[in-house]
């Protein structure tokens, strides 16, 4: 499923305009970016929680060559579903 089929999903369901699912779709999305560069945690509840992670500089190999390379330290933006998603995947 992609942003389209999303805001799709919001045009039959709401009765909302194309335009107006996908703005506040991207709002949504947008919002969620925007706090988790902040470093704080977005909660959803019943959905999950998107935290970012820290994933320090490390060592690595060129898979072409075998050469060791250095692989820069990021962030990472995980998501950890709540107790109600978890059920729904697992029956």
């Amino acid at each position: 499923m992609n942003n389209a089929e999303l805001a799709e999903i919001l045009v039959t369901d709401h009765g909302l305009t194309k335009a107006d699912a996908r703005k506040a779709l991207d709002a949504v999305l947008g919002a969620i970016v925007s706090t988790a560069s902040k470093g704080e945690e977005v909660s959803l509840t019943g959905f999950g929680k998107f935290k970012i992670k820290d994933s320090p500089a490390r060592e690595g190999r060129n898979p072409a060559t075998g050469d060791t390379i250095q692989i820069a330290a990021s962030k990472k933006l995980t998501f950890v579903p709540a107790k109600a998603v978890k059920d729904a995947l697992n029956g």
